[in-house]
Parts: C-alpha cells; structure tokens; sequence
C-alpha cells in the first residue's frame, strides 16, 4: 500500500491511497471461508457449498467492505500518526476516477481533507481582562425575602376588590334588553383577574366591588385581541364566540387576595428546613451566602464570554478551506439545500474557532477532565434546576441521584463534560492573567447581558 499526503497552501490537503492485492487478499479470503463453513445452499451440505460458488456470489462484496474497511483504517492511522489537525471528515476527491473492482488491482483512493489553521494564542499576566463581582446589597437580599414569602404566600377571602385581587363569579349572557337571555350561555364560578383585562372602560366596572354585586360587562370588548382568554372564560370553542359578543351578566360570590407569607419563623422553617434559621437577621443572612454562590457562577460564566473574546481578538481572523468545509458541512446535512449551507456557515466557522482556540489553551494550561469534573458539573445543573422551583436547601442526596439521572442521558453528558472544561479554563486563566475587578450591582450586572 502506497500513502501519499500533499498540503500545499496548509489548509487544503490531498490524501492518496494506493491499495495492492496483498493488503487485503487475506482478509477476503478468510471473510469467504467463513461464509463457506455457514453457508446453506440446496444440493450441497452446509459447510461444503464449492468456494466458485461462494466468490461469485459474495466475492465483489466481501472485497469491498475488505477495502473500505483497510482505506479507512489507513485513513486513521496516518492522520494520528502524523497529528494533522484535520476538520471534519476526508471527503472522496473531486479528481476522484470510479475505481472498478471487477478488474484486478490496484486501487487509487482521493481524498480531500480540510486542515484546520495554525496560530498562536497564549496567556501571560501581561494580559487583561475584565472580571464583574456582582454585589449581594441590601436592595438584592430584599428581593429574594419577597420571593420566598411570595412563593409561601396564599389567597385570603376578602369582602371588597382591590387591584390585583382575583374574583370568582357566576356568568349570565344577557339579551338586547338587558334581561338573562333565554337559552344563553350561563358559566358558574367563572373566574376573573380584573388586572389582565385589556380594555381600560370593562376593567373600571369591576372598582370596588363587593361579594353579591352584580357587574354588566362584555367579554369580547374585555378582551378584544384574545379569543383563548374568551373562549375560556365562556367556556366554549373559538369559532363559538361570534355568537355570545353582547354583554353578560358577573354577579361575585368571592373575592380572594393573595397575601404574602409573614416573615416569621415559619418561612424561615419552610425555606431553609426546620431550625436552620431562628431570626431574620440569620435568614437574610442565610439569604446572602445563596446568593454569593449563584452570583460567583453568573460572574464565572461572564468571565468566561470575556476570555472567550479576547482569545479571538487576540488570534484574529483566521483563514479556513471554505470551498471544502462547505463541501463537507453539505455531504452531512444532505437534507438541506444551499441555502441553510449558506446561512448556518458563518456561525459554525466562529465556534469552529473557539473550539480551536479552547483546545490549545486547555493543552497549555494542561487541563484534564475526570469522571468527577464531570458528575460536579451535573450537580451544578440540578441544583441550578432546584433552585429555580424555590428549593434552596436540598438534600445532597437528592442533588447526586438527580444528577445521575442526568448522566444517563447520552445526549446531555457532553455538555456537562464542556461545562466541566470551562470551569477548569476558567479557573487556569483567572490565575495567570492579570483581573481588572469591577463591582457591579445585579440589575448592571443583567443590563450587559441583554
């Protein structure tokens, strides 16, 4: 077998594969005999089908998964051997000639092969780069208390509406008079937030209200944009609600307004497990330390962004084969026609070099990830998951049989392996680079991000 590699302008490359009877006889032989010894044919015992028989029946098969089977192990074994930085897969050559098994060998393989840029990138404390410590004050630890009694929080009946209060009534379609239409539609216990009432004169009808009134109101003028919120409250179908557009009659049976939960030892109980807290002054307290470690991974993540960007200004544009990752990005998506190969080359270059850019970074730093890196980065996430239903202090035996759960899923383990890669770089380069620190509050903090 001959193996030729050419790479003139070190971006585009050719790899030619010469195969010889020999590098794969063998193999072809040994493959027919073994379907000669499981061979059932009718007029021949099994096992003793003639080899005639055999070769002209799967000769030509057997030869060409022999073959392909020995290119691309060639294909592996030089790119590995010779460490060239190969994007995507070889593609067969355009200057490829049909190769006709039929006749005797040998064989020539083309193969295009796009080769990823060479740079240079490096960190030194010469470098800098911003890093935003967003600051736990007062105003944040107030917020997150009105969450959390919010969260505790309750309806209470009350005798009169105020803004925001929620009604709970009996619906009768009127007639043109005003009187309870015959065979119109009647909805008990129809409930209504005169809050999300678009139309400002229908929301006014229902000021001060008190249990037993009767309001005269119109749903479709109530809601003029929302036939869902309509037919929901009619308790009919879309098309239906052209016949029922007059007005009808909310006679309130309840009046119900949320109240927050006190902030007592209760929520205290509730939000953090019995007796971790005994005071409020322990709960903000408890509050703050949450949110400094929330707080320090949105602060990590946008250190990581920054870093990200300077690593590309610092590398600069770099050139790639684009005919022929066009090429290649097309024979993977053959679905899709020019157009998504035209709209969706850009992005996948930019992160394309990212990537590369990661990569040497993290060989330089000399990061290696462990089966460890990797379940921290899936308990991150399900905490991160907790955290957002208000579930601040879970056990962490729940955490780790939650982030097992996602582990089992193939598709999500990569992304905790790159969490857990960004984490480390991150780290590795917060340490070598010199940090121009900024305190920020969380709502600047928010306002870069949009």
């Amino acid at each position: 077998m001959k193996v030729s590699f050419e790479n003139p302008d070190k971006l585009n490359a050719v790899l030619t594969i010469t195969v010889e009877e020999d590098d794969y006889k063998n193999d072809v032989e040994k493959t027919l005999k073994d379907y000669r010894k499981k061979a059932n044919m009718s007029g021949f015992r099994p096992g003793q089908v003639p080899m005639g028989i055999i070769k002209r029946q799967y000769g030509t098969s057997v030869k060409m998964d022999a073959i392909n089977k020995l290119v691309g192990n060639e294909i592996q074994k030089y790119i590995t051997d010779n460490k060239v930085q190969m994007l995507g897969e070889p593609l067969a050559s355009e200057k490829q000639e049909p190769q006709d098994l039929e006749k005797a060998a040998p064989y020539t393989f083309i193969f295009d092969i796009a080769v990823a840029p060479e740079f240079d990138i490096e960190f030194t404390p010469k470098d800098k780069i911003d890093f935003y410590e967003i600051e736990v004050d007062d105003a944040l630890i107030d917020r997150q208390v009105e969450m959390f009694a919010s969260r505790s929080g309750k309806y209470e009946t009350v005798a009169e509406y105020q803004d925001g209060d929620m009604l709970k009534g009996d619906l009768r379609e009127l007639d043109e008079k005003g009187s309870t239409k015959e065979g119109g539609l009647t909805v008990e216990a129809a409930v209504i937030m005169p809050n999300y009432i678009k139309a400002d004169d229908q929301k006014k009808l229902f000021d001060g209200a008190k249990t037993g009134d009767i309001i005269t109101f119109n749903p479709r003028k109530a809601y003029p944009e929302s036939d869902t919120e309509v037919s929901a409250l009619l308790k009919i179908k879309k098309e239906e609600i052209a016949e029922h557009s007059g007005d009808f009659s909310y006679q309130v049976t309840e009046i119900q307004r949320f109240r927050n939960h006190e902030v007592n030892q209760e929520l205290f109980d509730k939000t953090f497990g019995e007796g971790v807290v005994k005071d409020e002054k322990d709960f903000r307290a408890k509050i703050a330390e949450g949110l400094k470690a929330q707080l320090a991974s949105e602060s990590n993540y946008k250190f990581l962004l920054d870093m990200r960007k300077y690593a590309e200004d610092k590398v600069g544009q770099l050139t790639y084969p684009d005919a022929l990752l066009k090429r290649i990005m097309k024979n993977n998506n053959k679905d899709k026609d020019q157009e998504f190969i035209d709209k969706n080359y850009e992005p996948s270059i930019k992160e394309l070099t990212w990537s590369l850019i990661r990569n040497k970074l993290v060989e330089q730093a000399g990061i290696k990830i462990e089966d460890e890196d990797v379940k921290q980065a899936a308990r991150e996430a399900a905490r991160a998951q907790f955290a957002q239903y208000g579930m601040n202090n879970v056990p962490e035996e729940y955490v780790n049989n939650y982030a097992d759960e996602l582990l089992k899923k193939q598709e999500t383990v990569q992304n905790f392996v790159d969490r857990a890669i960004d984490v480390k770089l991150a780290d590795a380069v917060k340490k070598t680079v010199k940090l121009n620190k900024k305190k920020v509050t969380l709502d600047e903090f928010n306002k870069m991000a949009e």
